[in-house]
């Protein structure tokens, strides 16, 4: 059986029957693609599984041929993602922005600092959402799930109109879905509590950026965010200069432990696979 990968001497020693080749070849059944290999995939006429390095999908879902089994890397960048965003709430609370542009002019002034978000609402509450809560937790932080499905502790779409209004922080790590397109819109973020910071570390399109660009303008929010819609954000673009926001480009939970991890899921992966195992993290309705 041949596998293909972006890296192969990432995956480490191939299972018994396995060919682990660094470019594509009919024969191939399984693929560890790079964002820049998978227009590739329609050309594979033996493809079985893809998997993926990262926990999102959506910039490869449409490219996958039916029939072909997709996979994620669910799991392997929790722990970086979740150290950001701890990041990104630290930076805004103790106002990163305003003392590197101060520190850029040479100048010395005080800053008047800000307390750590004792309430934060984490919309798309799921294994990213855990992680982030259990870093959050020695700073006494008080962290509220919302969910697609409710479950114990994690609230339902349904409850955000009422919960926004009562926490001082929104950290966004839903998927890029057709449900959640432009799904953080006006009404969301006018809803937060003034003053209240929005973090994005999910997807860009799951945010109006017009309405985010608005809402940093009238002073509404702040904000810190990892991914944007457009991806990447061109030069000149409103969002680049609106008062109160941190601009990440999007490589949140690229840290070398989160990449080493992903390594591991898919040789995991291939080695399932070779030995007629069930494959974890199946991709289905784009999660």
């Amino acid at each position: 059986m041949i596998a293909w990968a972006s890296d192969p001497e990432a995956l480490g020693p191939p299972p018994p029957g396995v060919e682990i080749v660094g470019e594509a070849n009919p024969q191939v059944e399984f693929v560890v693609p790079r964002w820049t290999e998978s227009h590739a995939l329609g050309e594979l006429p033996a493809l079985r599984v893809v998997q993926v390095l990262s926990a999102g999908v959506d910039w490869i879902a449409d490219r996958v041929p039916k029939g072909v089994t997709l996979c994620s890397a669910r799991g392997a960048r929790d722990g970086a993602m979740a150290e950001w965003i701890v990041w990104a709430l630290l930076a805004d609370a103790k106002r990163a922005r305003p003392l590197c542009e101060q520190q850029a002019r040479g100048e010395w002034h005080v800053v008047p600092l800000g307390d750590l978000a004792r309430r934060v609402l984490i919309l798309g509450h799921g294994s990213i959402g855990r992680e982030t809560e259990a870093r959050l937790a020695p700073f006494g932080v008080e962290v509220i799930g919302v969910a697609r499905r409710a479950r114990p502790g994690v609230h339902t779409m349904a409850d955000l109109p009422r919960l926004l209004p009562e926490v001082d922080a929104v950290v966004n790590l839903l998927p890029a879905t057709p449900a959640t397109d432009g799904l953080v819109d006006a009404k969301v973020l006018g809803a937060m509590r003034p003053g209240a910071l929005y973090v994005n570390a999910g997807r860009g399109a799951t945010t109006d950026t017009d309405a985010l660009v608005a809402a940093l303008n009238d002073g509404h929010i702040r904000a810190v965010v990892d991914v944007t819609e457009p991806e990447p954000l061109p030069e000149g673009h409103p969002l680049w200069s609106a008062p109160g926001v941190i601009i990440t480009p999007h490589h949140a939970g690229d840290t070398p432990a989160a990449e080493r991890a992903s390594w591991r899921l898919a040789a995991d992966q291939l080695r399932r696979y070779a030995a007629g195992e069930p494959l974890r993290n199946v991709v289905s309705d784009g999660y």
